[in-house]
């Protein structure tokens, strides 16, 4: 489990609310290399960390995200949902895997790129999403890490790749055996699965020879990864 890379899926949502702040640290403190954030754009443009396109789950509030401005969802939230500027800065220089939900358009992904360039942390952020949002991302910036989400057993297609040029493909968890394993590899990509949560899957993913793991029990991932390494290394 030396070369795994443990991906906090939003965080540390078992502790503290998904995609906030509290949730970000924490799972940097528990070891993570890495934390996963939704990126959506409030009504005026705001890139701020929600998976949903409402308030409601969350926050008690059934009003739509993109019908609100930055400072409505600060003062419906008490603050607790975070701008992507916010979420940046508090990651403290820690790798940072932007997925963009809801299948954002080519301006709305645009936008968020551009916050996280002047945050300075284009080399620390990689991007997931469907195909439409990837293809938007590459636009962007030709140089961007992308991990494309895919959730088929039938591979992408090869002018899919070529022109998307992912780093990673993101496959559902349930879907990775050893030959989607090997064939992803051998076609020269990075493999990444979410989310697993149980010590089982959790073990079964890293011996298929996985790349990266986005789990909401990033300490458990981490407490397994460590074991290995010290059975490694006896």
């Amino acid at each position: 489990m030396q070369t795994l890379t443990a991906v906090a899926h939003r965080g540390d949502p078992y502790r503290f609310p998904e995609n906030t702040l509290d949730s970000l640290r924490s799972a940097l403190a528990r070891g993570a290399d890495a934390v996963e954030v939704d990126v959506r754009l409030t009504r005026d443009g705001v890139p701020v960390l929600l998976h949903d396109e409402s308030l409601k789950r969350l926050w008690g509030h059934d009003r739509p995200l993109r019908s609100l401005t930055a400072e409505q969802v600060r003062e419906l939230t008490g603050g607790r949902v975070p701008t992507l500027e916010d979420a940046l800065a508090a990651t403290d220089g820690s790798r940072v895997m932007i997925d963009l939900p809801g299948g954002p358009g080519p301006r709305a992904v645009a936008r968020i790129m551009d916050v996280v360039r002047a945050c300075g942390a284009r080399e620390r952020a990689y991007y997931c999403a469907g195909a439409e949002a990837m293809l938007a991302v590459r636009a962007a910036d030709a140089s961007a890490e992308i991990a494309l989400t895919w959730t088929s057993l039938a591979p992408p297609r090869a002018g899919l790749l070529a022109a998307v040029r992912p780093r990673w493909l993101n496959y559902r968890f349930g879907l990775v055996d050893r030959e989607l394993a090997a064939r992803v590899h051998r076609d020269g990509l990075l493999l990444s699965v979410w989310t697993p949560d149980t010590r089982r899957s959790l073990r079964r993913l890293a011996a298929l020879g996985v790349d990266s793991i986005t789990t909401n029990r990033v300490d458990v991932l981490c407490a397994l990864r460590g074991a290995g390494a010290r059975r490694t290394r006896r």
